[in-house]
């Protein structure tokens, strides 16, 4: 199953999601690896290619093939500058523009936000003026006292006239005032971006690219840390294994380390169960890419996996205690519910060849897929042992945990609590 997902270079998203996050991380750097071996035969290819065609360039070359500049009057290859041809402006000069330019439109918009802020306490400063002066003429019961109605009217009018004269006075000046620190601004903004760009040669949209491509690095350091120290726990684990004699063989892990050395580490043989018979071999069906029902499931599990007998007790014709059939990853929550931690239970996987370990840690449950799609059994994407039977691996992980960083033994095997078994059709 993980070979066909690293030459498929996809999972899944039901499969992905049977996954807890230390076998995402585990199955992601496998990905990463296999990404870029492939990268590294594109670009030993294309150096080949690239050869190649050099080599067939002189070839050509050697036959009178050859390219041809373009000269001019001086017989000299004609280039063209820009900046020194005739008519064109110097880069300097075009670089000052460009500037000055940019210094003018931000003072430009500096100067109008100013204007508006200028404008609004002008037109506040004479409106409650205005307004002040009636609650005055008012209270002071002006009109009433005048004899003449008329000349109060022309005495007010004549108010109102004066206060927006100086309302326009104020406004010229106000104009004045910024127009200056206009002027003054686009002139301090032109000598900032000078300096800017004789210090910097990189625009903003490069800073932001910088930053990302930094935060990505670190992001895909991190990940290729929390790999690199796991796979190397399960490495250490994996020697443990191998000189137990409890493993069927090394995976690729261990290949150009001092861990492949025959002469240091035997394989135990004598603790493997018995595999398919030659009688029962020679009538293997032919099982699709994935399971897609309940009865392939069955029909899988019959042909190829009572043969093997898993979910059999090591030494008698048993079902193993904690062995389960085609049980969904609701059912087996609610059996390891009320368990302490430590209990587990197999069951049989709708998702892959293979079964999912459900183990009842102290504040949940984690699911575990085990491959069986091969001649072994092992931890898809976690734990790089190979096993001859169901049985050797549960037993293995009863005294060597699952993960580094989760501790998990397995302690307590949780049965049936139905009748008959859930198991059962895979038997019948």
């Amino acid at each position: 199953m993980l070979q066909q997902i690293l030459r498929d270079m996809y999972i899944d998203p039901e499969l992905l999601a049977e996954l807890n996050e230390e076998q995402k991380q585990i199955l992601f750097y496998k990905m990463r690896e296999e990404q870029l071996r492939r990268w590294r035969e594109r670009e030993e290819k294309a150096r080949m290619e690239e050869a190649v065609l050099r080599k067939t360039a002189r070839r050509n070359q050697s036959n009178g093939k050859r390219v041809q500049w373009l000269r001019g009057q001086d017989g000299e290859v004609w280039v063209w500058v820009m900046g020194e041809a005739p008519g064109d402006k110097p880069y300097e000069q075009i670089s000052e523009e460009l500037i000055a330019e940019r210094a003018r439109l931000q003072a430009q918009k500096e100067a109008e936000e100013l204007w508006r802020q200028k404008e609004a306490e002008i037109t506040k400063k004479f409106r409650d003026a205005m307004a002040q002066e009636k609650a005055r003429i008012v209270a002071e019961k002006w009109k009433i006292e005048m004899e003449d109605r008329k000349a109060a009217k022309l005495e007010e009018e004549k108010i109102q006239e004066e206060l927006k004269k100086r309302e326009e006075e104020e406004r010229q000046k106000g104009e004045e005032l910024i127009r200056q620190q206009e002027e003054i601004r686009a002139k301090e903004l032109y000598l900032s971006l000078k300096q800017a760009q004789q210090h910097s040669q990189h625009s903003d949209d490069d800073q932001e690219w910088e930053e990302q491509l930094r935060r990505s690095k670190a992001a895909d350091e991190e990940r290729s840390h929390k790999a690199r120290r796991a796979r190397d726990e399960y490495r250490r684990q994996s020697l443990r294994a191998i000189q137990k004699g409890r493993v069927a063989g090394l995976s690729h892990l261990f290949q150009g380390t001092n861990l492949s050395n025959d002469q240091d580490i035997k394989l135990n043989n004598n603790s493997a169960s018995p595999l398919l018979s030659p009688a029962a071999s020679s009538n293997i069906w032919e099982r699709p890419a994935r399971p897609f029902s309940r009865d392939v499931i069955i029909r899988w599990f019959k042909e190829e996996q009572i043969p093997r007998r898993a979910g059999f007790e090591r030494s008698t014709n048993r079902i193993a205690q904690w062995f389960h059939g085609i049980i969904s990853r609701q059912e087996a929550e609610e059996l390891l519910m009320n368990k302490s931690e430590g209990a587990f239970l197999v069951r049989v996987s709708e998702k892959i060849w293979g079964y999912a370990l459900s183990y009842r840690q102290q504040n949940g449950f984690k699911h575990f897929l085990v491959d069986a799609s091969g001649d072994f059994y092992s931890f898809l994407g976690v734990d790089p042992n190979r096993h001859p039977t169901l049985t050797d691996l549960i037993d293995f992980h009863k005294e060597e945990i699952i993960t580094s960083s989760g501790g998990e033994l397995l302690l307590e095997p949780c049965g049936q609590q139905k009748n008959p078994p859930d198991y059962s059709p895979l038997f019948e």
